[in-house]
């Protein structure tokens, strides 16, 4: 092997090296963005999952809150002025509103009242 082939295969190999090495890197590049978009793709699955069970779970408790405050409200009118089961009732019923209207507002069908407010109020 003379001096000049040995220099052209030196040069050759560099460059196939080069060429190599930016293939690698750029094959490195496309499975790290594959990697995050199915990473992506897993976490979103079980927060959907999860974050609709803790949308039933805290509908529900604001629910049921709603009316147990509306009755002890109603118990402690009554047991104060007297009118022993007109303020139960009637307190009672406004736990149940109340309890309705939240679940609905969390739910996205109503407005909450902040945005309701801001409604009116017309945007630059």
């Amino acid at each position: 092997m003379s001096p000049d082939e040995n220099k052209q295969s030196k040069k050759d190999m560099k460059e196939t090296d080069r060429h190599l090495s930016e293939r690698l890197e750029k094959l490195g590049k496309t499975l790290d963005t594959r990697l995050d978009e199915a990473s992506a793709k897993e976490v979103s699955n079980k927060t959907s999952a999860m974050s609709g069970l803790s949308q039933a779970w805290k509908m529900s408790s604001e629910f049921i809150a709603a009316i147990f405050v509306g009755g002890a409200l109603g118990w402690m009118a009554d047991s104060w002025i007297g009118t022993k089961p007109w303020g139960m009732i009637i307190l009672l019923m406004l736990g149940f509103v109340a309890g309705i209207l939240n679940v609905l507002r969390e739910a996205g069908k109503v407005a909450g009242p902040e945005r309701r407010m801001n409604s009116g109020k017309k945007q630059d």
